[in-house]
């Protein structure tokens, strides 16, 4: 009988603890103050009110009470696979001037929740603090494949770095085994024209392409900055062509390299423009809208120039086609000639001084009958005749 009323209250002792545990379970998260009632002691209620603590002390700027400390120590000894208790320590070492504390105890709680992103920010962000910018990178590269939204939150972090050429190796070696980094940080670092030799630095030769994503992000960086003759010569070396024409693909044969320096083809409600197979471009004008069919930004330096071409243009099928030239951040063009002209004769261009960079542009405009126009041009045909004064 004695031995039965112990079984029957070892029963009912353990009844209680798994109780009380999915007590606390249910309420540490949402009703902390609860679940202390039900168990004080308990290192997931202890957690709870400490994190709640330590929030409301940041709320309202001050000191974090060394009770809630205690209380965290408490946590991490009765539940030593919880991170929350390692995290709150290592921000209490960083508070404190540890380094070395910080980071080990960072370290403890992204080993006890290896998907913790708050336990490997805090790690991040505390080795770079001291030097350590190959483990630091290594965490990132963490955050990255675990953050919503990964690429695109850690990027920043990773231009901030790469401004330093010091950092350089560590990164060539993150992208090396992370290359889904590299293109988003390059992105991140293109939209500062005055990073242009980090990423060029950087950049590897998978992501030094044509359609690379950070390419027209540092393009266009570089032309709202003015620098138009280094957004051109990184164009032709990230396209992998030679940039010492004064016109790329006169004869519209190569699509490969992109806009601003190469053509830029309209398709919209203006008409279409598009290569033929083999070379030439290919012209509709619908006549209803005005608008631009196609154009390619150009950097010649000053002095006078002549434009010729050769195209199927019948003089009243290719109404309200014309060719311009305008300087940059101008609405007024230096020259211009209908379509249906143009392959007749050449005509005259003058840049000046203060026009650095021009749009060479082919445009519809419309009239009142709103006819449709249509034409073939074989190529277009730009020389210097002689500089200017």
């Amino acid at each position: 009988m004695p031995r039965r009323l112990l079984v029957l209250l070892l029963t009912l002792l353990i009844a209680v603890q798994v109780v009380r545990n999915a007590a606390v379970a249910a309420f540490a998260d949402g009703s902390p103050d609860l679940a202390a009632r039900v168990w004080r002691g308990h290192p997931g209620a202890e957690t709870s009110l400490g994190m709640i603590e330590i929030g409301r002390a940041a709320r309202e700027r001050r000191p974090v009470s060394p009770a809630v400390f205690a209380m965290m120590d408490d946590a991490a000894v009765k539940a030593p696979l919880a991170p929350e208790p390692f995290l709150v320590r290592g921000v209490q070492a960083q508070l404190a001037g540890n380094r070395p504390l910080a980071i080990e105890a960072f370290a403890a709680a992204s080993q006890r929740d290896p998907r913790s992103l708050p336990a490997h920010y805090f790690l991040a962000d505390t080795l770079f603090r001291a030097g350590d910018t190959r483990r630091g990178l290594n965490e990132i590269a963490v955050l990255a494949r675990l953050a919503p939204g990964g690429l695109s939150s850690v990027a920043p972090y990773l231009a901030a770095y790469a401004r330093d050429p010091t950092t350089w190796p560590e990164l060539r070696q993150l992208f090396r085994s992370a290359p889904e980094l590299e293109e988003s940080a390059l992105s991140a670092l293109a939209t500062d024209p005055a990073n242009v030799g980090a990423i060029m630095a950087l950049a590897d030769q998978r992501h030094r392409r044509p359609d690379s994503a950070w390419l027209p992000v540092l393009v266009n960086s570089l032309i709202a900055a003015g620098q138009y003759a280094k957004a051109r010569d990184v164009w032709a070396t990230t396209s992998h062509v030679q940039a010492g024409s004064l016109l790329y693909d006169p004869n519209f044969a190569e699509p490969g390299a992109p806009p601003p320096f190469n053509w830029e083809l309209t398709s919209s409600t203006v008409g279409l423009a598009e290569r033929r197979s083999g070379g030439g471009l290919h012209v509709i004008f619908y006549g209803h809208d005005d608008g631009l069919l196609a154009r390619q930004l150009l950097v010649l330096p000053a002095g006078s120039y002549r434009i010729s071409m050769s195209a199927n243009a019948v003089p009243g099928d290719s109404h309200g086609l014309n060719w311009s030239v305008r300087c940059d951040g101008s609405q007024t063009p230096l020259t211009a000639m209908p379509l249906d002209v143009a392959p007749k004769r050449a005509w005259s261009l003058t840049v000046p001084a203060a026009c650095p960079a021009q749009w060479l542009e082919l445009s519809g405009v419309s009239s009142d009958v709103g006819r449709q126009s249509e034409a073939t041009i074989r190529s277009v045909r730009l020389v210097s005749e002689r500089p200017n004064g």
